[in-house]
């Protein structure tokens, strides 16, 4: 006897998925994530005024009393304003995501014949272009105010893909915090207790040898000190540290451990 249980079309077409499919139904929500923004602009204020008035608040506050001028602290504040700026816009990843699946729009997804990963790759693609409008400004404010790195257009080029790439890579994170928190505002909430500290807590704003000394050592090992320093090196003096190959290394150990657990929760909440 023939089972009368209704197969959805979708979830066959689905499961049949290739991987050049997935990357185009990936693209396609990445679309979606760029139209959203386009739609609601004010979802760039983070990205577009937090870099103005940060750069100009922290610079003109710390400047004279750390670096003796605004100009001669400029090679020291751009880069952690940048990183401090892109990591933090990282956050709205899982924000957005939470949002999404409380409001039903994944639920919809899954009736489209589409990767089910699509959604997933799709916000995290679309908030690469967050972090490239965050670093720009930054990079351009900076230059509006005098500063001039020393390392050439080629190396600020290349310190703007790395902040990039680490903030991709961090944003895994949050993508797993939206996929398991029960509210946007508990994801935001959780992310500000990860990043807070540790962008803080760094050498972004001031040298850490004025710190004590137990804060010292835990600002010289945090790895946003690491990203600092290693677009310090590239903007300013066109040279590649070791913190460099920190940077990538933290960078790829984070995705390889947070992009498969936030796939799995997501295919389970999915």
């Amino acid at each position: 006897m023939k089972s009368t249980t209704a197969v959805n079309p979708g979830a066959r077409l689905k499961n049949r998925t290739s991987f050049g499919q997935s990357v185009r139904h990936s693209l396609t929500m990445a679309y979606r994530g760029l139209l959203k923004i386009r739609r609601t602009p004010e979802q760039l204020f983070d990205v577009t005024l937090q870099p103005i008035i940060f750069t100009l608040m922290f610079t003109y506050i710390f400047g004279g009393a750390i670096s003796g001028d605004v100009i001669s602290y400029l090679p020291v504040i751009i880069p952690g304003i940048l990183v401090q700026t892109v990591i933090t816009t990282s956050i709205v990843t899982g924000v957005q995501l939470r949002e999404d699946m409380d409001k039903g729009v994944f639920d919809r997804f899954k009736s489209l014949p589409i990767a089910r990963i699509a959604p997933l790759a799709g916000a995290l693609l679309a908030d690469t272009i967050r972090y490239t409008i965050a670093t720009v400004l930054t990079f351009g404010m900076g230059y509006i105010m005098g500063y001039r790195p020393d390392g050439g257009l080629g190396h600020v080029a290349i310190a703007a893909l790395l902040v990039i790439f680490c903030s991709w890579a961090i944003s895994w994170i949050f993508a797993f915090f939206g996929v398991i928190a029960r509210t946007a505002s508990s994801v935001q909430g959780i992310s500000m207790i990860v990043l807070f500290p540790l962008t803080f807590l760094s050498n972004a704003f001031v040298p850490t040898k004025t710190m004590p000394n137990w804060l010292q050592w835990f600002a010289d090992i945090n790895p946003i000190s690491h990203l600092v320093t290693a677009v310090r090196d590239l903007a300013n003096s066109g040279t590649v540290g070791w913190d460099l190959g920190i940077s990538l290394i933290g960078a790829a150990v984070i995705v390889a451990i947070f992009a498969p657990i936030t796939v799995r929760a997501y295919m389970r909440r999915t």
